[in-house]
């Protein structure tokens, strides 16, 4: 059989030299192939994508209550002026979700590790972070938040703050601190016994083996559940305006209750999205590299 130098993609010149490599033409079919079906494959997407929306529109628009329901949830003078407020109390929710997302992380992870400590000599500390984290994550958040934020002024302890953002930002560390330190346990479990046997083998203690090898493996394979779990406290930020903090779902409320139109709540929740989806992308961004690091033997 002989084999031409288009098929062989490379043959020797006059230099000695090989020639750059030319695909075959079996090769250029099976590209032109795969991009005729990438693109027949996002011309359907987007058709299909555009039915659905004409659809809904259609149906929407149709409704008997429409015309009520856009001047109460989308009047044009509403959203104009609640949204340079919306976001003098975003900024708020973003201050809350940078200093309460680092005490979770901490408080998660020393909770995680006092769950994880061998040896009966701690059994009251993993009692406690046990009897913690059940306690917290059945309590519902709203719950923990009134009852910190009404609870604690009503005791007039001599010292402690009143102030109903700071009261608020602790409730939430509260709670998801409870659920960030089953992410961190879940992490720390995940990793095999032998990778602590193999540090102590080498000298290392067992805090020292827990710092430099247990801890950054569970890090790494917890990183997308961590990430999805402050998605959810950026979100929840909003909670803290049940006790008086200006924020942006409490900056939307207040127009609203002043003017009897609902337009500001669907401004902020706008904001909230557009605030949230950024990150959602960031998160499963990791997860797919992560997962593909694993798929190829890569380090997790």
């Amino acid at each position: 059989m002989t084999v031409t130098k288009e098929e062989a993609g490379e043959d020797s010149g006059d230099d000695g030299m090989p020639d750059p490599y030319v695909p075959s033409r079996r090769r250029l079919e099976r590209e032109r192939h795969k991009r005729t079906r990438a693109r027949r494959a996002t011309a359907i997407a987007a058709l299909s994508t555009l039915v659905t929306a004409v659809v809904l529109y259609v149906v929407v628009v149709s409704a008997p209550g429409w015309q009520r329901t856009k001047e109460t949830f989308f009047d044009g003078h509403y959203a104009r002026e609640a949204f340079p407020k919306v976001l003098d109390g975003l900024w708020l929710n973003v201050r809350l979700l940078l200093i309460c997302g680092v005490l979770v992380l901490v408080l998660g992870m020393l909770i995680a590790v006092a769950r994880t400590l061998p040896g009966p000599v701690f059994f009251p500390l993993r009692v406690l972070a046990a009897a913690y984290t059940d306690f917290f994550r059945g309590l519902p958040l709203i719950i923990n938040l009134m009852i910190v934020v009404f609870g604690v002024p009503a005791l007039r302890l001599q010292g402690v703050t009143v102030d109903p953002v700071l009261l608020g930002g602790t409730a939430l560390t509260l709670t998801y601190s409870a659920y960030v330190a089953e992410v961190f346990r879940a992490g720390i479990e995940s990793v095999h016994p032998s990778q602590r046997a193999a540090a102590r083998s080498l000298g290392l203690t067992n805090r020292q083996a827990l710092r430099y090898v247990v801890l950054p493996q569970a890090v790494r394979r917890q990183v997308p559940p961590l990430l999805n779990d402050l998605v959810s406290l950026q979100k929840d930020t909003g909670l803290v305006s049940i006790g008086g903090a200006i924020d942006a779902v409490r900056a939307a409320d207040i127009i609203a209750q002043r003017s009897l139109n609902y337009t500001p709540y669907i401004v902020a929740g706008l904001v909230f999205v557009a605030l949230t989806i950024p990150m959602t992308r960031f998160t499963d961004w990791v997860t797919a590299r992560m997962d593909r690091q694993r798929a190829q033997g890569g380090t997790v």
